[in-house]
């Protein structure tokens, strides 16, 4: 065996002269793999000026250098970059997003932040989904955010929090077009005012469903919001 079986780091062969280089290969490499943080997930083209020792996910249809490397973490070493393959259970710090991700033998999926709450052989998953945005306030009566309830999604609820104070209405309510006060109803406009709407019963969606914004007592002028996502997300078996 020439290599580890996990991380196929370099062994030291009987008799080997140069050791010191087949040595240190194996410590760069776990240099790279410990306490893996990520720039990012989904960067496609290698970057310009990469740090050394800057460490990426190659997002899918990837071009230049990183053709072909797909889901692999590309590592800049020594000049040049080092592709290593993950194995179902690596983890990952994606630092662009402040999520953890897991790689489940086939992709990188959500942890934490989005969480397999359980897996089946042929990949058939439940899992606890938590998405979170900033929405700056647009004038009008309401807004649809950019924060997009999944097509059969089910959902506990929406949290928020008012960033900078918001001017126009005396208060605003949250939910979706067709229910706008369904995850809450006189939230305060002023900086540091929360909402947390639990639904009372879990609400499926069949049909992506933006997140709307209402301004109750008046049109919405400015401010803005910081609102989050907590739902359930099922996978169907994938053979």
């Amino acid at each position: 065996m020439s290599d580890s079986t996990h991380l196929a780091l370099p062994f030291v062969e009987a008799a080997q002269a140069q050791k010191h280089v087949t040595v240190n290969e194996g410590l760069t490499r776990l240099d790279v793999l410990v306490h893996l943080a990520v720039e990012s997930a989904t960067e496609t083209v290698p970057p310009g000026s990469p740090n050394e020792g800057g460490r990426w996910i190659v997002g899918d249809g990837a071009s230049g250098t990183w053709v072909g490397e797909d889901g692999k973490v590309a590592a800049w070493i020594d000049g040049a970059w080092a592709f290593l393959t993950p194995k179902s259970g690596w983890q990952a710090w994606d630092k662009a997003t402040r999520t953890l991700l897991i790689h489940d033998g086939f992709v990188w999926i959500a942890g934490p932040a989005g969480t397999v709450a359980a897996l089946t052989p042929n990949l058939a998953a439940t899992r606890i989904e938590t998405t979170e945005i900033d929405h700056t306030i647009l004038a009008g009566a309401s807004n649809d955010t950019a924060l997009t309830i999944p097509d059969r999604a089910i959902v506990f609820g929406v949290t928020g929090r008012v960033l900078t104070d918001i001017t126009g209405p005396a208060s605003w309510t949250l939910g979706v077009s067709a229910d706008p006060g369904r995850y809450g109803n006189s939230i305060g406009i002023s900086a540091g005012s929360t909402v947390n709407g639990v639904s009372g019963t879990p609400t499926a969606y069949y049909g992506a469903t933006p997140v709307r914004v209402t301004g109750t007592g008046g049109d919405f002028t400015g401010g803005a919001l910081r609102l989050a996502l907590h739902y359930l997300i099922l996978n169907v078996p994938s053979a």
